[in-house]
């Protein structure tokens, strides 16, 4: 997956043999292009929140009359935030970090590739701005963050995949009610380790988020965590509302769109890039779900998805729509508009998932590891060997000659008997019918 950032390609594998030995167990972090904005100034600060156009278009500004999210934790699963920018003063509350090479408060970018990214997403989801209505803003500024770091592809310890499972279950244990993951696999699958702990934090009632993933990035279809079933995944729209070719994919599995260009980002440091890609995408339906949760507290994490899907702005085909899920978020709408509740989580049940397909799955692998059977020796007891042969060697068919030869012969009999059977029958017929001169051209007076 190639990461375009400051008009500077590289690429998010790392090099070398152990990153070539993990790349195929590496999460690719979402960024599709970004470019430098600004530095941090006061004096342009109202330039920032002036390009945040999502703000009124998506209803975000509106939702804001109702909540600005306040009580509501979200868990940044990416490369760590940055909790010293001006624009996020406050908001992190917690963190841990996974990759062995960060702090131990998660608020340390980690990665030689672009380390900024959790800080721009994070500013996406819950940045307070710096006053008077300057700085970058998140789609709910009074909402808490937990910056959980991971080494994508170079951490010294476990792989991206065990990080990602441990980092879950960590925001479950310390208070997450969302999750943002702006990352992908680049594959449909997702290791079982991942099966547990995505399936802890639904049945703890927290909402995961994850991005659909950009074409211009390499991710020609949805990948896993945004393939996994109850996960709320995002698809991206330009500005104009239409589906992203570059800054997003598409699958059946998304949920939502929302804006994944022209995005304002913070950066460590104190500075701003201006970004694509549903890694932007991602953070701001989080913040929106934080909006919703902190509206309504009595809402399990089924209903509060359903309050997003039910109310987006149709696009693309009526219902769930590969290529806009089932709309555009409104997040006015998700926040006041009436919804009829639902039992279940509409995205699917991971439990079921889990259930029906890794039985399935385990089967083969359950053979594979069969040891093979030994050979018949001067010490030991003959045992039947795989073909099923007799221990008695040519005395007796075997189990497989029984089978090979023995059923086409009994099917021969039967057809041979029942043959026979209407050969004489006919016969019998025939020779009625010339004694009463049927046969032989005479016909009997009418």
């Amino acid at each position: 997956m190639r990461v375009v950032r400051s008009g500077v390609s590289t690429r998010s594998n790392g090099r070398g043999a152990r990153r070539a030995r993990r790349a195929r167990a590496t999460i690719a972090i979402l960024l599709a292009a970004a470019s430098v904005l600004v530095a941090a100034q006061p004096a342009h600060a109202d330039v920032i929140r002036d390009r945040e156009y999502w703000l009124d278009d998506y209803g975000i500004r509106d939702a804001w009359t109702v909540t600005r999210g306040k009580g509501v934790t979200i868990a940044i699963i990416d490369t760590g935030v940055d909790g010293d920018h001006a624009d996020l003063a406050g908001a992190v509350v917690g963190g841990a970090d996974f990759s062995t090479l960060g702090s131990s408060n998660g608020q340390t970018p980690v990665g030689s590739d672009d380390s900024s990214h959790g800080t721009m997403v994070a500013s996406l989801a819950a940045a307070r701005g710096t006053g008077g209505g300057g700085g970058m803003i998140g789609a709910a500024p009074d909402a808490s963050l937990l910056s959980l770091s991971i080494g994508f592809g170079e951490s010294q310890g476990p792989s991206s995949d065990d990080q990602i499972a441990d980092a879950v279950r960590w925001a479950v244990d310390n208070g997450a009610d969302v999750i943002n993951m702006s990352l992908t696999r680049n594959t449909l699958e997702w290791p079982t380790s991942w099966d547990d702990a995505f399936l802890y934090a639904m049945e703890k009632d927290v909402v995961v988020v994850a991005a659909a993933g950009n074409r211009g990035s390499g991710t020609t279809q949805v990948g896993a965590p945004a393939t996994m079933p109850g996960v709320l995944t995002v698809g991206g729209v330009g500005r104009n509302g239409e589906a992203s070719w570059d800054a997003s994919a598409q699958g059946i599995s998304i949920a939502v769109s929302a804006p994944s260009e022209q995005l304002v980002g913070a950066t460590p440091g104190g500075g701003y890039v201006l970004w694509d890609g549903t890694s932007g995408a991602t953070p701001i339906v989080a913040g929106i779900v934080a909006l919703v949760r902190a509206a309504h507290p009595e809402l399990d994490a089924a209903n509060i998805i359903q309050r997003l899907i039910a109310t987006a702005k149709p696009a693309g085909v009526e219902g769930d729509d590969p290529i806009y899920g089932y709309g555009l978020v409104d997040a006015a709408a998700a926040v006041s508009a009436a919804v009829v509740p639902v039992s279940s989580n509409p995205m699917g049940d991971l439990s079921d998932w889990i259930r029906v397909n890794r039985r399935a799955a385990a089967a083969p692998s359950e053979v594979e590891t069969l040891a093979p059977t030994p050979a018949p020796s001067a010490t030991t007891a003959p045992v039947p060997n795989a073909s099923g042969a007799s221990p008695l060697g040519t005395l007796l068919p075997s189990v497989a000659q029984l089978r090979d030869a023995g059923i086409p012969l009994l099917l021969f009999t039967l057809f041979g008997v029942a043959f026979v059977v209407l050969v004489s029958s006919a016969a019998r017929q025939f020779r009625a019918a010339r004694r009463r001169g049927y046969i032989g051209g005479w016909l009997p007076p009418s």
